[in-house]
């Protein structure tokens, strides 16, 4: 599985917490969880012609939409929800995610900083702006936002899986191997295969 994909995982996960908190206020979060998007896009949008400024609501079609692959649909409820509330870490991460995934590094990274800097934002917003910055060819930015993802989340498997890569590729293997081994330690998918080949 791509690290890429490994980390959108992680961004559904937190969308689920979300969509699925108050599963008796909306039958939208059953069909999300059941993998029905469109039925659950539907339903989100027949609460949103009664309040359309439910942030939860938008964000909830935003990812329906995004399962679908209507990433255009997505991105217009994430840029609402955004609108409404300036400080949602997790629209913002969404974002990121998206834009991400869109090949869109910049703004990638712009909307992943925005969600560092919002106080009690997870580390996951530091290793998305890891990932655009490496992107983007910014090396040590990118390790020093990873490590950030680190200090704020010692058992962020991924986010050592990922540092150890840069790692490899700025040729600093021994403290890459160092990394993997902690992923390792963390049971992080793929440590072990990534120890194997640059660590024997």
């Amino acid at each position: 599985m791509k690290n890429s994909t490994r980390a959108f995982l992680v961004v559904i996960l937190s969308g689920l917490v979300w969509a699925c908190s108050k599963p008796d206020e909306n039958p939208g979060d059953q069909y999300f969880k059941e993998g029905e998007y469109t039925k659950a896009a539907e339903e989100y949008t027949e609460k949103l012609k009664f309040n359309p400024t439910d942030v939860r609501m938008l964000y909830n079609r935003g990812r329906a939409h995004e399962e679908q692959g209507e990433f255009d649909l997505a991105k217009v409820d994430y840029e609402k929800a955004l609108d409404l509330d300036q400080n949602n870490f997790q629209v913002l991460l969404s974002l990121a995610n998206l834009h991400h995934e869109q090949k869109n590094y910049n703004n990638a990274m712009l909307y992943a900083s925005r969600a560092e800097e919002i106080p009690g934002a997870p580390a996951m917003a530091s290793f998305m702006k890891a990932r655009a910055l490496q992107q983007m060819g910014l090396s040590d930015d990118a390790l020093k936002s990873y490590g950030n993802s680190i200090k704020l989340d010692k058992d962020f498997g991924q986010a050592y899986l990922n540092r150890g890569f840069l790692k490899i590729a700025l040729k600093k293997e021994k403290s890459a191997c160092e990394d993997f081994k902690l992923a390792r330690t963390l049971d992080y998918p793929g440590a072990e295969d990534a120890l194997d080949k640059y660590c024997k």
